[in-house]
């Protein structure tokens, strides 16, 4: 029976689509954005998150630990390079101070889950987000997922990169997704590679590719662009993206502000932060920044969408 890693279905969603959603993360994704607000999705593999802020220092997870990783001494309490995995401390821990990140699960779990709240799809307009980490990561498994939700009647969306095999997604994805969420976070192909891991040039032929396809209907397409400050949100990066949809007569566009809650996220995975408590960074989006980042796109394409 197939399984995949999932960090989570999570139901009752209304900022991942129309309507009421469930979504399901997928862990591990092809790209290494320096701002992921998902950090915990980044790894291809099962981690250990410590939150302090729920830790009441009982200790019994230490006793536990048979390789000694976790130590008040370590500046995050676990030694992620002595830690084996073996999550016993995690099971032991009382609070979920110590929790595991990714599980394996079935098409079958995953289905009986999320059709939980097909009801509540029904009435809102809603359905089913994938979602990550990147979904296309797992190929194989999301085409035999959205079939049979597709076959169900749920209405499916899928978050994603961009960075993926576009015939196997053609072939094995497409006829079963209603629409499309495709991050186009920066267009200069070096400066994207720096931020993101990987250059821009599979990700762009796929939207070009998908946008053309869904001129014909049967599914939507809509880009989004994180605002990253000093990163993604600079005029003239803001600027090569509006021309770029513009010179495809792609009309509409979502721009997502920066979350500062993914620095927490990291320190939870013992990955250090390197930016100062006062980066633009670790805080959330000025209304103001907000309003001339639309302002870019309205005003070399007055027919662009605005979107808050």
């Amino acid at each position: 029976m197939k399984t995949t890693l999932i960090i989570d279905v999570k139901g009752n969603s209304l900022d991942d689509g129309p309507g009421i959603r469930s979504v399901i993360f997928f862990k591990g994704c092809p790209l290494s954005c320096a701002w992921c607000h998902n950090p915990e999705s980044k790894r291809s593999f099962a981690e250990l998150s410590f939150d302090p802020h729920k830790c009441i220092a009982c200790e019994s997870c230490i006793g536990k630990c048979k390789v000694n990783a976790l130590s008040r001494d370590n500046p995050f309490f676990v030694d992620r390079n002595t830690c084996n995995r073996c999550f016993a401390c995690a099971a032991e821990c009382p609070t979920g101070a110590l929790s595991r990140i990714g599980r394996e699960m079935t098409q079958d779990e995953i289905i009986e889950q999320a059709l939980k709240d097909k009801p509540f799809f029904d009435t809102s307009g809603g359905g089913v987000t994938f979602s990550g980490g990147e979904p296309t990561l797992h190929m194989d498994f999301l085409s035999g997922l959205i079939r049979e939700l597709k076959n169900s009647g749920v209405h499916t969306l899928i978050e994603t990169c961009g960075y993926f095999n576009f015939d196997e997604f053609r072939e094995a994805i497409l006829p079963y997704t209603d629409m499309i969420y495709m991050d186009i976070k920066i267009i200069d192909p070096k400066t994207h590679k720096r931020y993101c891991g990987v250059d821009n040039n599979v990700i762009l032929e796929n939207f070009i590719k998908l946008h053309e396809l869904s001129l014909s209907g049967g599914f939507e397409i809509i880009p989004r662009t994180p605002l990253i400050p000093g990163i993604t949100d600079t005029e003239k990066n803001l600027a090569a993206i509006a021309r770029f949809l513009q010179s495809h007569q792609v009309k509409d566009i979502r721009l997502l502000p920066n979350n500062p809650a993914w620095h927490e996220k990291c320190r939870s995975l013992g990955i250090p932060d390197e930016y100062a408590e006062d980066s633009p960074l670790r805080k959330w989006l000025p209304p103001a920044v907000m309003e001339a980042c639309k302002c870019i796109f309205e005003c070399l394409n007055n027919s662009c969408k605005r979107e808050g």
